[in-house]
């Protein structure tokens, strides 16, 4: 009897562990794998490319290495703006290397393609290098997050700031896909709806080198505003030769309507100051932000801009969402992602939306002169809080049909 009573105290014992072995079982492949993919070399090499990668390391760092028992891996790729190069590198991770996620996804249009396959895979996707509206609108995943920034965001920060100063006549330079197309519709229709006019508008290939021409119109059309919806170098090459033509000097603004801390840096304040600008995080608006932005900058010899401390929390949040689900199969730690709140060194208010949208405050900055600035990467002086009710469109207006979700 007694030998009888110690098996089934140790099958009792078995049977109770069992559903906390195979929890820690639920780490596919065990490892959890994720994938930054972006531009490395191209004109958004500085926006977030090798030191998003950075960013990401830094994210698994601090949770602290492992999840569920299980070690964190970062691979990355230099996507070439291309989104047949994204895809065919995003199958490749998905089917042989096993990579459970894709993030930062700088370029729309690479953006775009790469979530459409997530989806298809059953894999989610956390952008915050592309700015389309169409990731969260008609082209939403279950499994798609967008999380830094987008060209609504964008259109009310900077495009609301300078009608409201009077600059209620525009003229577009726009980076030939979608989301110079994005953006520059977006800002029109809000300058629009505040009284003011759109002029005229003129596209550009992607990482072009002159200008000159597309300058000339924006120079011909006399409107108060010439908006740059473009990115990266684009924007930095753009804003250099408006200052040759002597646009600002003949009584015309700039807006850059994509313009981060990394390009503010690269074209110097002797050109920028003045500008307005939108983004979601600054390092030397609070102490927080600042010890980050210190810690970063002595990995990288530089400050980061909003869509590198973007795939920061990005990374970060998805470890938790893995960590509170208990697994890493994609609809529960998709389910977490929807539920739990964001707050970590990018933000303290962040929500996700029903369509993949992390919704939180953004900001406006003007870049300071030569003269106001005391310290390097001194940039920005804060002008406005962009609440993220305003920021970002409601899931009702996005047009995502979240009814079609699996449940």
């Amino acid at each position: 009897m007694r030998h009888h009573a110690l098996i089934l105290a140790a099958s009792a014992a078995a049977i109770a562990l069992t559903p906390f072995a195979a929890m820690a079982q639920e780490i596919s492949d065990d490892v959890v794998k994720i994938g930054i993919l972006n531009d490395q070399s191209g004109v958004y090499a500085d926006f977030g490319g090798k030191w998003s990668v950075e960013a990401a390391k830094m994210a698994v760092e601090d949770f602290g290495g492992t999840v569920l028992g299980k070690p964190i891996e970062i691979v990355d790729a230099d996507h070439q703006n291309k989104a047949d190069i994204a895809s065919n590198i995003a199958r490749e991770w998905y089917d042989v290397q096993k990579v459970d996620a894709i993030m930062e996804l700088t370029t729309s249009s690479v953006a775009l393609a790469v979530q459409g396959l997530s989806k298809e895979k059953g894999k989610i996707d956390i952008v915050t290098g592309a700015a389309s509206t169409e990731l969260t609108g008609k082209q939403c995943s279950p499994y798609g997050f967008h999380w830094a920034y987008d060209t609504h965001a964008l259109a009310v920060g900077t495009g609301g700031a300078l009608v409201k100063a009077g600059g209620d006549s525009w003229f577009f330079l726009t980076a030939d896909y979608a989301f110079g197309y994005s953006l520059e519709q977006q800002t029109g229709d809000f300058v629009k709806a505040n009284g003011g006019f759109v002029l005229g508008a003129v596209r550009h290939p992607l990482a072009t080198t002159d200008y000159s021409s597309f300058l000339l119109q924006a120079q011909a059309s006399g409107a108060k505003v010439v908006g740059f919806a473009n990115a990266g170098l684009d924007t930095a090459n753009a804003i250099k030769q408006a200052a040759e033509f002597g646009i600002v000097a003949g009584g015309q603004q700039l807006a850059a309507l994509l313009f981060t801390l990394a390009e503010v840096h690269g074209l110097g304040l002797e050109a920028a100051n003045g500008i307005n600008l939108t983004e979601g995080w600054y390092w030397d608006q609070n102490d927080e932000n600042r010890a980050f932005g210190e810690k970063f900058f002595a990995r990288t010899q530089r400050m980061p801009n909003t869509i590198q401390v973007g795939t920061y929390s990005a990374v970060l949040q998805y470890l938790k969402a893995i960590d509170a689900a208990k697994t890493d199969e994609t609809k529960a730690v998709a389910a977490k992602l929807h539920e739990m709140p964001v707050s970590d060194a990018f933000t303290k208010t962040g929500k996700v939306q029903a369509n993949g949208r992390m919704a939180y405050d953004m900001y406006l900055f003007q870049v300071k002169t030569p003269a106001e600035s005391t310290k390097p990467f001194d940039y920005f002086k804060e002008i406005a809080t962009v609440p993220a009710a305003d920021a970002y469109l409601s899931v009702e207006d996005s047009g995502c049909d979240v009814s079609a979700f699996p449940k």
